[in-house]
């Protein structure tokens, strides 16, 4: 799949991408109400990786429903809503209004956005967590995703609390926080002063995220972080994720999705299994202590 905020709505990217063949397109995050964003600038390259502090600039909801929505539906591909709320109530009106609608394949809680106020921390308190994904349940039956933080000292106790609260599957990891700075201006880079880090710089941490969780809960766990090749992706797969999502890749490289699928087939049979589902999963941590001694 293709992370949110990182392929537009998909018109943007149709030109390079055959975007019939992604497994599902989550389009940038959306909010209840038009939100302008955080002041410029609002990305900034590091080594490795992208600061960005967009600020979920987005148009709200009924835009998205009557001006993108259409669109989206009409290619043919899953299509999973990234929303983002100031509080349980607004997640949960939201996730009722979609599921007033067709075409939609799920709803991505983003939980975990460090660019706005609130959002992060119903993303690191598990009561709050499991309050926000209680509430989108009963809001109706589309699948539920809950988009964790790698910022916090317990992921699992935020997993678990999702889980418990009807998620049907998790997504791991949104950005780290970090921060840029003009020594010689002695100024920060970033308008909201710190921002999201993204990108190949964050792999280690969201591998180690997806293992952790997948050790802890019994849904599947949507790996997300650093994943630009193949290898990364079968990574993530060894650890236990059961799909992934490309992100910041899409901007230095636009086509890797389909580089990605291209060698997926090929990858596959180098582990002398038949399908993706054997791969999932399949770490040997045993044998690395065994080898250790």
């Amino acid at each position: 799949m293709v992370a949110s905020g990182t392929f537009g709505y998909g018109r943007e990217m149709e030109k390079l991408v055959d975007l019939a063949r992604l497994g599902g397109l989550i389009p940038k995050t959306i909010t209840a109400e038009p939100r302008p964003g955080n002041a410029p600038w609002r990305t900034v390259e590091t080594p490795s990786g992208m600061l960005n502090s967009i600020g979920l600039d987005n148009d709200g909801i009924e835009a998205f429903v009557s001006h993108h929505l259409p669109y989206l539906r009409s290619l043919g591909i899953p299509v999973i809503v990234s929303i983002a709320g100031r509080d349980c109530e607004e997640f949960v009106a939201m996730a009722m209004r979609l599921n007033q609608l067709e075409g939609l394949a799920g709803i991505e809680l983003n939980v975990s956005c460090p660019n706005v106020s609130g959002g992060v921390d119903l993303g690191t308190n598990p009561s709050l967590c499991e309050e926000v994904l209680s509430g989108c349940r009963r809001a109706g039956e589309l699948p539920l995703i809950a988009k964790l933080t790698p910022n916090v000292t317990d992921v699992v106790s935020i997993a678990r609390a999702a889980e418990n609260g009807g998620a049907d599957a998790i997504s791991a990891i949104n950005t780290c926080l970090g921060m840029a700075v003009d020594w010689r201006a002695q100024r920060p880079l970033l308008g909201n002063v710190v921002g999201g880090l993204s990108g190949p710089a964050i792999k280690p941490i969201a591998l180690r995220v997806v293992y952790q969780i997948t050790q802890a809960v019994e849904i599947p766990v949507i790996g997300i972080g650093g994943i630009s090749t193949i290898d990364d992706v079968m990574e993530f797969l060894v650890v236990g994720a059961t799909a992934v999502q490309i992100g910041t890749a899409n901007f230095f490289n636009p086509t890797a999705t389909m580089t990605i699928l291209d060698a997926l087939p090929a990858a596959v049979a180098e582990l002398n299994v038949e399908s993706v589902q054997q791969v999932i999963g399949s770490l040997d941590t045993q044998q690395q202590v065994d080898d250790n001694r």
